[in-house]
């Protein structure tokens, strides 16, 4: 990459300033949209094995199409051949496929004739809108109607305006709420709301934003030296044994996630940034949770074994459930370094966003294969124990591009000024 950095506080040194830098970054990038190609089913995306071929008896998924059409609409405003037709086959499948046509919204898979739908879940409805926004700023085909059609779902059947935050799940037929208030769903929402803001000039969807950020980081993760619980009831009691029984859950295993922590950490200074390039004003706990939360995760997660890397799971005590390290933790974890380091030109964020990428060139990067790795056990084995194959394009991709982009606007919106 060419472009101009985004803050003038990045030290000289600094490896965001290198131009050689930035081309790796590129190049790792353009290999990890490449390895990917591959998931595209007759509907949607689905998921990939070790060897980037689809698994045995994949089923096209919603989630990864979402994501992916996300992820192909941004790289397609870059100039980059075959992605705006990946990004134009996820929008219509999201659109056409996954889209329950009786009651509104969507389901995870395929809509089945049968009575046993899953239930409708915030935090796919909250991709379906990210998608959405940046197939929007991309100008693909169908996205303004998509993003139209799920906003009105998220914010009519998820949004509360009470407490500030999304639900989490609801039935078919948006009865039978579950008794839950989910940490982990809601800081995606964070993510997905700026994005709305910035493409639709919508600056309610910053104030929903910034409610969601304080209560579960300023109220709540704040009091508890900001490391983050994630289970809450709906009248905001914690759950501290949720999931006691499903330690290696993809979405909501028990016990704290420091990789939540440090993905919170860079989320809090990009709002920061929008409301400060939007309104000229953002509340001062901003950053200083943002530095609060980076150190928490820092602490609970990194390397207690000595062998590296950012682990997934830890109890209330901080004791590690499972020392097992995703790949999508090393991600979150050296983009909240590098939003540090551009908000505060502190050297301490440089030397933790290179010891980061060091740990994931040399671990996780899959140069005979292609792709990243997606977990590593505690001795840095390939392992399976809670995310098994490639499917996962979203994390790894936006870590090789965000690192470089101005903290605000959002993904799509900064991507679309630079290329624009």
């Amino acid at each position: 990459m060419t472009e101009p950095l985004p803050s003038l506080m990045v030290p000289t040194a600094s490896w965001l300033r290198s131009t050689t830098h930035r081309r790796w970054l590129d190049h790792q990038g353009l290999r990890l949209l490449d390895f990917a190609k591959p998931s595209r089913m007759k509907l949607g995306f689905g998921p990939l094995d070790d060897d980037g071929d689809l698994s045995e008896g994949a089923q096209p998924d919603a989630m990864l199409t979402a994501r992916h059409t996300h992820v192909y609409a941004i790289a397609s405003m870059r100039g980059l051949p075959g992605c705006l037709p990946l990004a134009e086959h996820g929008v219509t499948a999201l659109r056409e496929g996954f889209h329950d046509a009786q009651y509104g919204g969507w389901f995870e898979t395929e809509p089945s004739s049968s009575d046993m739908s899953p239930r409708k879940q915030n935090y796919l409805h909250t991709f379906v809108v990210l998608a959405a926004s940046s197939a929007k700023i991309a100008n693909v085909r169908g996205a303004t109607d998509l993003l139209t059609d799920a906003i009105a779902i998220w914010e009519g059947r998820f949004w509360s305006e009470d407490e500030g935050v999304f639900r989490e799940s609801f039935a078919p037929n948006w009865t039978d709420e579950e008794n839950y208030r989910g940490a982990n769903s809601n800081m995606h929402a964070v993510e997905t709301c700026m994005a709305v803001a910035d493409a639709l000039d919508a600056p309610e969807w910053r104030n929903r934003a910034l409610r969601i950020t304080e209560r579960f980081i300023h109220q709540l993760a704040r009091t508890n030296a900001y490391a983050v619980r994630e289970h809450f009831d709906r009248e905001w009691a914690y759950l501290p044994d949720f999931n006691r029984n499903r330690p290696t859950d993809e979405l909501r295993p028990c016990g704290l996630t420091p990789g939540h922590f440090v993905e919170w950490a860079h989320l809090l200074l990009k709002l920061e940034a929008a409301l400060l390039r939007t309104e000229g004003h953002a509340p001062n706990w901003l950053l200083e949770d943002s530095i609060g939360l980076f150190e928490a995760g820092i602490h609970a997660g990194w390397s207690r074994n000595g062998t590296g890397g950012l682990l997934y799971t830890v109890d209330d005590t901080l004791t590690p459930i499972v020392e097992n390290k995703p790949h999508w933790c090393q991600a979150e974890a050296l983009t909240a370094a590098a939003a540090l380091l551009k908000r505060t030109g502190h050297t301490r964020y440089e030397t933790w966003y290179r010891r980061i990428w060091d740990f994931i060139d040399l671990h996780m990067i899959d140069r005979r294969r292609g792709g990243w790795i997606q977990e590593l056990d505690a001795a840095n084995h390939s392992s399976a124990r809670v995310y098994a194959g490639k499917a996962d394009l979203y994390h790894a991709w936006q870590a090789t591009l965000t690192p470089l982009l101005p903290l605000s606007p959002a993904f799509s919106s900064a991507v679309s000024d630079l290329h624009g």
